[in-house]
């Protein structure tokens, strides 16, 4: 199914935010949400190949990015931390980052679009919507930023920790990341809690 237009969006005159997270599944770094209050223009987001982030190439993520950070209305992107994924549990953590990343927006949206079924109410009326990274554009929107904003810091993590090899696997359980855990050891990044991470030796 191919991402909808905005069309019903600016009919209704409603300002609407798409919420999406990255990183919920990885045994490594923190999770990320972003949430995008397309504009107007946003319409040629879907001709430029707007879709949902795993869809996507780095290189059509990237250019995509560039697009929706200069031509959105508002976005903003937010953080749960290893720390507090531990603490609270990777669920809570998603919708902690999910609602920062509403606070950050430089404008209030009246509604707010929800990729998943499930949400932890925000002030901000919300809809949840299964898969909706596919079909919503402000989802989709908001799916690349978490993903290339989350990149890039598992990216600058890589360079200190070479072991892991989170340039290319971003921190998910690929079998050479897991391999690497019960090898070397983990590290401070890595969620100790999760299955693949437990019984390690810590390396750092």
């Amino acid at each position: 199914m191919k991402v909808q237009s905005l069309a019903s969006c600016l009919i209704e005159g409603r300002s609407e935010a798409g919420i999406d997270e990255a990183g919920r599944g990885c045994l490594a770094g923190p999770v990320t949400a972003a949430a995008v209050i397309p504009g107007p223009s946003a319409q040629a987001w879907l001709d430029a190949g707007l879709d949902d982030s795993k869809r996507l190439g780095q290189a059509a993520r990237e250019a995509l990015r560039q697009r929706i950070e200069s031509e959105a209305l508002a976005w903003s992107v937010g953080w749960a931390s290893v720390e507090e994924i531990e603490k609270v549990n990777i669920l809570q953590a998603t919708y902690l980052a999910m609602h920062r990343a509403i606070d950050g927006l430089s404008l209030r949206p009246d509604h707010l679009l929800i990729d998943g079924n499930r949400f932890k109410p925000h002030s901000i009326p919300h809809t949840c919507e299964i898969k909706g990274d596919g079909r919503f554009l402000s989802i989709a929107a908001a799916s690349i930023l978490a993903k290339t904003h989350r990149d890039d810091l598992m990216n600058q993590l890589a360079l200190d920790h070479p072991d892991y090899g989170w340039e290319t696997n971003m921190g998910y359980p690929t079998k050479a990341h897991k391999t690497a855990i019960q090898t070397v050891g983990h590290c401070s990044h890595h969620r100790k809690t999760f299955r693949g991470v437990q019984g390690s030796l810590f390396s750092d």
